[in-house]
């Protein structure tokens, strides 16, 4: 590593989740000049998985910010370059020089047989440049010489009479193809290495410096009309709707969400069983359960009985607690239970879980329930807490939806619906009197589950539902 590469570190954008390959950049919390520190949070990335914060990994000062607030990047990318030392004085990264500017070193003299011939200095790697009548100017002679005159270079030499003049030859012209291009774009090594990192074929990049050399702004200006080329929608045919329309891209969580709902609907086989139940018994317990000192202070509402009922189905069919290896040809069965909770976000829908839901009691699981949705709302779930999940809850009651056929969650077996609880008419004890209905909807990968065992788990968890004492006598 150069010293200029130890002076201007790179950070490169990080895989955040598992095995993710691209992130949006949402914020910048610094900029050029800023003085920052190993473990500095620096900006905040969306993934597939979630909104995640980055820091940085050394100190030092912002030197640049390589891409804007709502770019999309790849994985391994440079994000931000940073100066580790700048009481050094002002340095250009070795990575990055000035737009147009020529290579640094100077070209040793040439022979006096290669001046006369015309030939000038080239990039390197450029091949031999055609003969030039054009000359490198000479160094300021010493002010004893000054007075002498000095013979051009065109002029014959004082021994030899001067030949007759001859009319100058136009400088060659580099080859051209066939758009009137060079053939091989003209570009210094370190531009050329900045397209190769960009995807940027120097093929199609319009060159700004002299003589038709490609600069790094060109590079760059070629990348952002790439990526402005990617995110700008395709204008639609002028109809009267038009200004009426909007179009965001699909991005982030939204896309994540949406491949992995395709993936599930077309993979795994899905049935879907429905059963309503009087609940008028739990919801008289949530309101007792409310003014339970034991649980001052915790979120205690009808979804945590249900996340608790289905813990105590799965208990009793820990079947339904499993998975379909598709590679390996097995069913892989959990002795565990990481329950997922659907959550609306203004990014989307996700899915985080609680990890080994089963084991807690009921004050740990209103305590971990109420983490997991106030994370989730405000947009800080980490991709850790929604990777590992075994089975879902999705409480569309919340919404005024009766029931639905919840898609399962990948790598699942089953997803149980919650619906909207009703004051309703209903046969209890002989008699029609008003109860607290709902309706609940399991759907189950039917490679694993079969009917039989789908049935028991819905009518289990119905049966706490409409007992709940059964919370005590089952457990």
């Amino acid at each position: 590593m150069t010293a200029v590469e130890q002076r201007f570190r790179e950070f490169k954008m990080p895989d955040v989740g598992e095995g993710l390959t691209e992130a949006e950049i949402l914020k910048w919390f610094v900029a050029p000049g800023d003085t920052v520190t190993d473990g500095q949070v620096v900006c905040e990335v969306e993934t597939a998985k979630a909104a995640v914060e980055l820091p940085i990994p050394f100190d030092g000062v912002v030197h640049e910010l390589r891409f804007d607030e709502g770019t999309t990047v790849d994985v391994g990318t440079p994000i931000i370059s940073v100066d580790t030392d700048p009481g050094a004085g002002e340095a250009a990264p070795q990575t990055a020089p000035a737009a147009g500017e020529a290579v640094a070193e100077a070209p040793a003299a040439a022979p006096e047989s290669e001046e006369k011939e015309g030939r000038q200095a080239n990039l390197v790697g450029y091949g031999a440049a055609p003969a030039s009548t054009k000359r490198r100017p000479r160094k300021p002679l010493p002010s004893a010489q000054r007075s002498a005159p000095t013979p051009s270079a065109a002029a014959p030499a004082p021994q030899a009479p001067a030949p007759a003049p001859a009319p100058a030859r136009p400088e060659a012209a580099p080859e051209l193809n066939g758009s009137g291009r060079p053939a091989r774009p003209l570009a210094k090594p370190p531009v050329r290495k900045l397209a190769k990192d960009l995807g940027i074929d120097l093929e199609t990049v319009t060159p700004s410096g002299a003589d038709g050399i490609i600069t790094r702004e060109d590079v760059h200006a070629a990348a952002e009309a790439v990526q402005a080329a990617r995110e700008t929608p395709v204008a639609a045919p002028a109809t009267a709707a038009q200004g009426r329309e909007r179009r965001v891209p699909v991005k982030g969580v939204r896309k994540a969400t949406a491949q992995a709902m395709v993936n599930s609907a077309f993979t795994a086989p899905h049935v879907t069983e429905f059963v309503t139940v009087d609940v008028t018994r739990t919801m008289k317990l949530v309101s007792e359960l409310k003014q339970d000192p034991e649980l001052a202070g915790l979120r205690v509402n009808p979804l945590l009985l249900v996340a608790k009922a289905l813990l105590v189905a799965i208990r009793r069919n820990p079947d339904i607690n499993a998975t379909w290896d598709e590679g390996n040809q097995e069913i892989v069965y959990k002795d565990y239970v990481n329950l997922g909770i659907a959550a609306a976000t203004p990014r989307g829908l996700i899915v985080p879980n609680i990890k080994d839901a089963d084991a807690k009691t009921l004050p740990e699981l209103a305590s971990a329930l109420g983490e997991l949705v106030g994370t989730a709302r405000e947009g800080r779930t980490s991709p850790a807490e929604m990777s590992g999940g075994t089975i879902t809850i999705t409480n569309v009651g919340v919404f005024g939806i009766d029931a639905g056929t919840p898609i399962i969650n990948p790598g699942e077996s089953a997803i149980l619906a919650f619906g909207a609880v009703k004051l309703q008419p209903w046969v209890h004890k002989g008699e029609v009197k008003p109860r607290q209905v709902t309706t609940l909807a399991l759907s189950f990968d039917h490679r694993l589950v079969d009917g039989e065992l789908g049935s028991k788990v819905l009518a289990d968890v119905a049966a706490v539902l409409e007992r709940p004492k059964r919370l005590i006598t089952w457990a």
